[in-house]
């Protein structure tokens, strides 16, 4: 897996790339600017995912995120952030970015999330994702949807991960995204409570 991280902060850039080398990244490139990460996508070939810093020189907002997702040959581009609203984070991700990584996120959880989107696969953290969120629906993505649909059908992981193509690692993880976004205390639960909420 080839990942490249971009960001204008020396300490925070060459942290994450020392997480991912130390969690057995084949190759991670780094980058301080937007320019200098598109020139290191043109000149070495695309990543399997980018992580690129929403604040740092040449970014303009969403745009920078336009320039790095079509430089990258479409493959993922995910911003990353100390600063950014939950509001930022939910356009990114509609306008194409492959997830949201907050700077606080933990080196294993940073680990996860990076091969979760490499796969793929939207990654966005649920406690920060639910910030001033307003009541009502539980909103899931398609994928949560298909992998809880699959655990109200009994299913294990292992088999939810055969009927969609996925690794089981990747479905595991939805679950556990899952019954955060429903409180549910586990599987069992958080299929009593999609039953009750018609979520499927």
């Amino acid at each position: 897996m080839r990942i490249l991280v971009a960001d204008d902060h020396d300490l925070v850039r060459e942290t994450i790339a020392a997480f991912l080398t130390n969690e057995g990244v084949v190759e991670v490139l780094t980058a301080a600017t937007l320019d200098e990460a598109i020139e290191q996508t043109q000149s070495t070939g695309s990543f399997d995912l980018v992580l690129l810093d929403y604040n740092m020189p040449g970014m303009n907002g969403l745009d920078g995120l336009s320039r790095m997702m079509e430089a990258n040959e479409k493959r993922p581009v995910a911003l990353l952030s100390g600063t950014a609203s939950r509001d930022v984070a939910e356009a990114a991700i509609k306008a194409g970015a492959a997830g949201f990584v907050p700077k606080t996120l933990g080196s294993r959880s940073m680990v996860t999330a990076a091969r979760f989107m490499a796969e793929g696969e939207i990654y966005a953290p649920v406690n920060f994702m639910q910030q001033e969120s307003a009541p009502g629906r539980t909103q899931l993505t398609k994928r949560e949807s298909e992998v809880l649909r699959g655990i109200c059908e009994g299913k294990s992981n292992k088999e939810i991960a055969i009927d969609y193509d996925l690794q089981e690692v990747t479905v595991k993880l939805h679950v556990k995204t899952l019954c955060r976004k429903l409180a549910a205390r586990n599987r069992t639960h958080a299929a009593m409570i999609a039953r009750d909420q018609n979520l499927v």
